[in-house]
Formats: structure tokens, C-alpha cells, sequence
């Protein structure tokens, strides 16, 4: 009986002869390609959803209070049937994850409407391709157009025929042009008519429709648009239509509104009493929260508030039993229950703030739902207290990086405002990777964590415009290391600012401003090693929409042209690459003596250089991923060099 032994003795033999007859055989990449087989690799979720991602839009079975949608701005769609005990993704074989509103059809819950792309206005906001529907309740879908939107900010469905359906299209940030205003189906669909537009750089970021009489609808209109140093926040454009004949017709309302520019509106219709309806209103001059008793004919400023960012919040919404109660999303929600008129905290104690949507329950308004930064809670005392759904894995990650620890090796990664955290890669648990096997590193904004690669206890971790901590998991020490100098106080940070610890020496990091700082001693110390290597800070706004703007109108100045990629070459300590997020590449040979700028033909000029990766092989080779998204260019950009960064 032949043993082990001879078993491998065979086997060795013929892998000989299969190697030797291979040499003979010229190898081509094709050939190499066939050969490498992915069938054993597959994806599995290591979570964490103990951190939640931003929720933009609900939706809930008006028949059963249990079913409800879930939408996210990165995390895509998401669907309960038990009231949140479990949740399903029910949009990951769509072309697009990022969601901005939800409707279900009032007569029939099975069919459910989608428009994609965030109906917000920050500078990563993510666009979509259109409307979807499904009439399965959300098992399958089929786009139904309005493709050229990129964000749709609302959704309503006539409850008299399911066929009319009204779409408010927000239209892209960056660009002008698309479709833009409000659009009406009356045959579930299939063909859209634009029954609102006011211009190529104003679309609609809300439509509701009067719950008595499905004739009259309201919706606003907003001027705006994002650049990388420039934001338009509105115009003359913007403001609150009305039609009172299905859309086919509509009029500007503007008695007792601000005469000045007006910004983004949130509006909400009362259930108790439809003819009252409450706006907050942000404006050049007298923004705040506005009532009309007419449906929108005549207007009544109640109180100068309105949301801390209101391109970032900026909705309301009305309590369905008492007409005097109603909410603002803000970063922390308020409250208000004599019409507007004096505004309160609602209450957010162990709740993630940064509001966006809220559902409230038309039987039973203490039980709301709340959609915000953080993910979903829902409360049943009004907001005395919440219940975070810690079972949605939405975290919109920035970074992931991973370190050496062993026998299972460790993830880390910086969530948008959901903290930096880290958690194993795998468990000996046969429950699996369970929440309470994550810890954070540090809070705020996650972005970049570098985990050192001797000493996998050290975890550098970051957040928003350059908060380094060096984090110790065995004490849990979080020690601040952000360079500072009282003799320079001008260093800018990008949000999500560049980290690398070098390959020569564990101790070394490199962190960048406009300027790249090095340390040797983990973040104790510091010292610049390079000048100013961005664009620096415009003197002038962009010119947008065919006009120059002034800091006097509803415009805002930033700068987001700071470092963001740094590589250092593995073959040679001294050669560095930096890129910024106003499209410059810069390198070193000497350790940061000395630095040049690249060239880089064809890279639009406020590009972001995103990413830069040296060659393991050849000290002149290095690659540079680029991209110039946030000015309404969604191309790849892809740059290599072979003479060390001179072009």
C-alpha cells in the first residue's frame, strides 16, 4: 500500500516534468491571465454598524407601520419589515448607491418610487441616474428615466391615480444644464412632461401636494451651484411656486416672503389644517420661518431661525395631530409648539445629531423616525429618548488601511462624522464579527488611519482638517499630534488630509497641509520640509453661472486645495511625491531639500490628485490617480511617470 511518502514523491515528479515542459512554451499575458482563477474570493461584510451613515430619506407603509424604507446618501436603499429588527438591501443590483427620496404609493404599498443622487449640497455629494420604480415592494426595479437629474429631491404620489406621479428634479451640483424643475407622469412612468422650469442652474429640491385636493401642489425652486473653492447658495431664481391645476400651470409666491435672494426652502404642509402651511427660508436678508393660513398665497415671518447649514439640512416638518408642533432637521433637531414662533432643542440624549429627514406617526405622533448622520433611531415619547438601529452597515468610509497583527490581521478606517475606528478582519467567534469586537480611535469625521507596522498597538488616526491622534490600544491613550507653530500660523489642512508612515523607518511619518511635515519621533516633534505646494488661496470667487458673485450675495469662499496624497519611493528613503486637491504633483529627491513640480498634460486645473503610488521595482516609475469630480467631471485620470516625476 503506498504511504504519504510516495504519494508526495509522485506528485513531485509530475509538478517536474509540468514545469519543465512549460519552459519550452513561450508565456504570453494572455496566457498568464488564463491562468489566474478568482473563483475562490468572494466579498463578506466585516461591518461595523455600530457606527451608522447619513439617512436622507424614509419612507413607510401607510397600511403597516412595521415596513418602511431606509434611503442613504452613500449606503444605497434599505428595507424592514419588523420594524427595524432586520434590515434587507433591496437596491444593490441598481447603477446606483446613493439615494434622495422615497415615495410609496399611497393606494398600493407594493409600489414603491426611487429617485437617486443625494438631495443635498456638500462638496461629496453623490449623484444618481434617475427615477426608479418597483411594484414588488422593492424585489426588483426599473428605471424609469429623468437620468440627466443626478439628484432628486422629492417624490409624490397623486393618491387618486397612482399614475401621476411628481418628481422634483434637483439637477447636478456642479453643471448646468439636464433635468432640472418638476416633471409629471400619467402613465406610471413611461413617458414625463417638464411642467416646471426655471432655468438651466435652478432645479426643485421639494413638491408636496395639498392631502384634500390633489390639484394644488407646491414646490421649491433653488439656485445653486458647488465648485472647489466657490459655492452659490442661491439667487433670485429660488423661491416657493404654486399650481392649482395639477401642474399645469404654477406661480411664483412672494407676498411677505424676503425680497432679497432667497437660498434653499423647506417646506411642509399641516395635516391638521392643509390651508396653513410653514416654510424655513433661507435668504440674503430675513431668512427664517414663514407661515401662510392661505395655502401659500400670503406669508408670515414667525422667527429669524434657520438650520445651522441649510444646504446641508434645511427641512420641516408638521406634527399630524397639533398644527402648533413642528420640527426643523438641523444638527441638533428643534422644536416648536406655538407655530413657529419660539424654537427649542427637541432632545438628543445618547442620539447622533446632524438631522436630515423624520417620519412621524399619523395615529400616534410621539412615535417618530429619524433619519441623520448617524443612521436610524425612532422614538415613542417624542423624543425623550431614542433607539439607535444598530443594524445597518452604512458607515460611509473615507480610508481603509489594515496592519500585521496576527493570527488575524485588523481593519481600520475613518467614517464621514461617524469617528475612526478599527475591528479584527476575522473572529474564532462563532457568532461571527459582531459590533462589540469594534472600538474607535479617535472621533469627529473619520478619515486616514496608518497603522505602525512594527508595533501593531499604535494606530495613528485622524480627523477632519489635519486632528491627528496617536491612539495606543493597549492603554488607550489618544495623544494629539497635529504640527503647529506659532511662527507660522497659516497652515491649511485639507478635510481629508494626507498620512503616510514611511516604509525605512516606523517612527517617520508624513503629513500634509499645503505644506508636507515630517517627524521622527511618532508625532512628538515636527518640521516642514517643503514650501507652499498648492495653488494657494484664490484672491477671487469663480465665476459661475456666466457671472462673477460677491461675497455679499448667497455665495461662500473655501479653500480645498491642500495636500492629499503623499508616496514615498520603497527603493529610496529621499524621493517623495505630493499631490493636492487643486491638481499639482510635486517631487523630491533629496529628502525635501529640494521639490519640483511635475507635469502633468491634459489634468484639468482644480483637479484632485488622489492618490500617488511609487514602484517597488524602479525608483523613476510612480502612478497618480486623479480626479476632477467636484467639477461636474466624472472621468478617470490616470498619470505615470518614468523619469521620477519630471512629466
Amino acid at each position: 500500500m503506498p504511504t504519504t511518502k510516495h504519494f508526495l514523491t509522485l506528485l513531485l515528479l509530475f509538478a517536474s516534468i509540468y514545469v519543465t515542459a512549460q519552459k519550452d512554451k513561450p508565456v504570453t499575458d494572455t496566457d498568464s491571465l488564463k491562468n489566474i482563477t478568482l473563483s475562490g474570493l468572494a466579498f463578506r461584510s466585516i461591518g461595523p454598524a455600530v457606527t451608522g451613515g447619513r439617512v436622507v430619506a424614509l419612507a413607510v407603509n401607510p397600511f403597516d407601520h412595521n415596513e418602511y424604507f431606509v434611503g442613504s446618501g452613500h449606503g444605497s436603499l434599505w428595507k424592514t419589515e419588523n420594524n427595524g429588527v432586520t434590515f434587507t438591501p433591496v437596491f444593490d443590483h441598481e447603477k446606483s448607491y446613493a439615494i434622495g427620496a422615497i415615495a410609496i404609493d399611497p393606494s398600493n404599498p407594493n409600489v414603491v418610487w426611487v429617485g437617486t443622487g443625494e438631495n443635498n449640497n456638500q462638496n461629496n455629494v453623490i449623484y444618481g441616474d434617475g427615477v426608479y420604480k418597483s411594484e414588488d415592494g422593492g424585489k426588483s426595479w426599473k428605471n424609469m428615466g429623468l437620468s440627466n437629474s443626478e439628484h432628486i429631491g422629492d417624490i409624490v404620489v397623486d393618491p387618486n391615480n397612482p399614475n401621476t406621479v411628481y418628481v422634483a428634479a434637483y439637477g447636478s451640483l456642479r453643471n448646468a444644464g439636464g433635468d432640472r424643475g418638476i416633471f409629471k407622469t400619467t402613465d406610471g412612468g413611461k413617458t414625463w412632461k417638464n411642467v416646471l422650469f426655471v432655468s438651466k442652474y435652478t432645479g426643485c429640491f421639494e413638491v408636496h401636494m395639498d392631502p384634500r385636493y390633489s390639484n394644488i401642489l407646491y414646490a421649491v425652486a433653488h439656485q445653486r451651484m458647488r465648485k472647489l473653492f466657490t459655492g452659490i447658495k442661491g439667487g433670485p431664481e429660488s423661491g416657493i411656486y404654486r399650481s392649482t391645476d395639477s401642474g399645469a400651470t404654477w406661480n411664483k409666491m412672494t407676498t411677505g416672503l424676503p425680497k432679497e435672494d432667497l437660498g434653499r426652502i423647506g417646506l411642509s404642509i399641516s395635516p391638521v389644517n392643509p390651508d396653513v402651511v410653514f416654510a424655513v427660508v433661507e435668504a440674503a436678508k430675513e431668512g427664517g420661518i414663514y407661515k401662510s393660513t392661505d395655502r401659500g398665497v400670503s406669508w408670515k415671518k414667525e422667527n429669524s431661525y434657520v438650520s445651522t447649514y441649510p444646504f446641508y439640512f434645511q427641512k420641516i416638518f408638521c406634527d399630524p395631530k397639533d398644527m402648533d408642533r413642528i420640527y426643523c432637521m438641523d444638527v441638533y433637531m428643534k422644536v416648536s409648539i406655538d407655530g413657529g414662533k419660539t424654537w427649542t432643542k427637541l432632545g438628543e440624549d445618547k442620539k447622533h445629531p446632524d438631522n436630515h429627514v423624520l417620519w412621524i406617526d399619523p395615529q400616534n405622533n410621539k412615535h417618530m423616525i429619524d433619519g441623520c448622520d448617524g443612521g436610524v433611531y425612532d422614538t415613542y415619547d417624542q423624543g425623550a429618548t431614542w433607539e439607535f438601529k444598530a443594524n445597518i452597515p452604512i458607515a460611509e468610509i473615507y480610508k481603509v488601511t489594515t496592519d500585521n497583527a496576527t493570527p488575524f490581521y485588523n481593519v481600520y478606517a475613518g467614517a464621514q462624522d461617524n469617528n475612526s475606528f478599527g475591528g479584527p478582519s476575522r473572529t474564532i467567534n462563532t457568532s461571527g464579527i459582531m459590533n462589540s469586537d469594534w472600538f474607535f480611535t479617535t472621533s469627529g469625521d473619520g478619515f486616514q488611519s496608518q497603522v505602525d507596522w512594527q508595533d501593531p498597538n499604535i494606530i495613528y488616526a485622524e480627523s477632519q482638517n489635519g486632528g491627528l491622534v496617536r491612539y495606543n490600544k493597549k492603554t488607550g491613550e489618544q495623544l494629539y499630534i497635529k504640527p503647529y507653530d506659532l511662527n507660522d500660523t497659516g497652515y491649511r489642512f485639507d478635510w481629508d488630509a494626507a498620512l503616510l508612515i514611511s516604509q525605512f523607518d516606523h517612527k517617520r511619518l508624513y503629513f500634509g497641509a499645503n505644506k508636507l511635515f515630517r517627524t521622527n519621533d511618532r508625532g512628538d516633534s515636527w518640521e516642514a520640509i517643503s514650501p507652499d505646494l498648492t495653488r494657494g488661496v484664490p484672491a477671487e470667487m469663480q465665476k459661475l453661472m456666466d457671472r462673477s458673485w460677491s461675497i455679499n450675495e448667497l455665495a461662500l469662499k473655501g479653500s480645498m486645495g491642500q495636500l492629499s496624497a503623499i508616496a514615498e519611493s520603497p527603493l529610496d528613503e529621499n524621493v517623495l511625491y505630493t499631490g493636492s486637491g487643486d491638481g499639482l504633483i510635486y517631487y523630491t529627491t533629496d529628502g525635501g531639500k529640494r521639490w519640483n513640480r511635475s507635469v502633468t498634460p491634459g489634468l484639468p486645473e482644480y483637479a484632485r490628485v488622489s492618490q500617488i503610488v511609487a514602484s517597488h521595482f524602479d525608483e523613476k516609475i510612480a502612478w497618480a490617480a486623479c480626479q476632477n469630480f467636484i467639477d461636474g467631471d466624472y472621468k478617470p485620470y490616470m498619470y505615470k511617470t518614468i523619469d521620477g516625476g519630471k512629466t
